[in-house]
């Protein structure tokens, strides 16, 4: 049976899958992305894992070919990474061409949140519906749209940003340049940040408390947990995440009025958290919603 590799390159973890023709997953790997060590080295690592994995099927199966999910803007006719603010050192670098000549094979190169949006739209939360939006919630903020079953690239690729669409204009100054993006409050890595502003603020006691212990994993799931566990701090971040996606949403909702919105990603875990918030935010701002 023809399988193909689906490959999820992030800014802090790499995915490696394969899939049958009919979406069935085979196998899959994780490792991290050793982003630290370099484009090159990590592009290694990459192809590496992906010929470990296409081995143990192409014996008695035809590799289709590969699909990589990058977060960032891509020339999808040149498969050429133009930007990417968590690959730091990838900007104007052919990654699909790179690939492809490590592998010697075919190599589609999307948006990850694209991607996402698509697997979804096909076997996920949006299966059957015409269209929808995805937002991915992990190490950033990444988006895909798909419009009429298609992914919607828009002119130039660029389209499905919404990872950088602004819900503070006075907010943080985010890697793409700009201030105030989703991104900044709504990420695995803006969560760790107020965690660490409230704890420098010393207005967060028990925040602090439980991060000192010399055991902690200073993360989102670690800032996630205190919040379960009733800490008010640690509640009053996840509430600056739901009411920040509840500006995003609402305005979606107004601009595109889809079929469904799919929130998904590492960090969309904390959903219990954050979707009070959320959801009073999009009701007391989108008409559509509330209509």
């Amino acid at each position: 049976m023809p399988f193909a590799i689906g490959v999820d390159l992030g800014g802090t973890n790499l995915r490696i899958a394969a899939v049958n023709d009919s979406g069935e997953l085979l196998e899959q790997v994780t490792t991290g992305t050793k982003v630290a060590l370099g484009r090159d080295a990590v592009i290694v690592e990459m192809t590496e894992a992906i010929r470990r994995l296409a081995m143990k099927f192409m014996s008695r199966d035809r590799l289709l070919g590969v699909g990589i999910g990058v977060p960032g803007i891509i020339d999808a006719s040149t498969g050429m990474l133009r930007e990417s603010p968590n690959l730091p050192g990838w900007n104007d670098y052919p990654v699909r061409d790179e690939i492809e000549r490590r592998l010697e094979s075919p190599v589609v190169l999307e948006n990850d949140a694209n991607a996402a949006a698509l697997g979804e739209a096909w076997l996920g939360a949006a299966r059957g519906l015409p269209s929808m939006c995805m937002i991915t919630l992990g190490t950033g903020v990444g988006g895909g749209l798909v419009l009429n079953g298609r992914v919607w690239h828009g002119m130039t690729g660029m389209a499905g940003e919404l990872g950088h669409i602004v819900v503070d204009p006075n907010g943080p100054k985010c890697g793409c340049g700009g201030r105030g993006c989703i991104e900044q409050f709504a990420s695995a890595t803006a969560i760790v940040r107020m965690a660490r502003q409230a704890i420098a603020s010393g207005n967060a006691p028990e925040l602090a408390r439980a991060a000192s212990a010399a055991d902690v994993e200073f993360s989102a799931k670690f800032v996630h947990n205190l919040a379960l566990q009733g800490d008010r701090s640690a509640q009053a971040i996840f509430d600056t995440v739901g009411r920040s996606l509840g500006v995003l949403l609402a305005g979606l909702v107004n601009a595109l009025n889809l079929n469904m919105y799919v929130i998904g990603g590492g960090a969309s875990n904390s959903l219990g958290a954050f979707a009070p918030a959320m959801f009073a935010e999009i009701q007391s701002r989108s008409f559509v919603y509330a209509a």
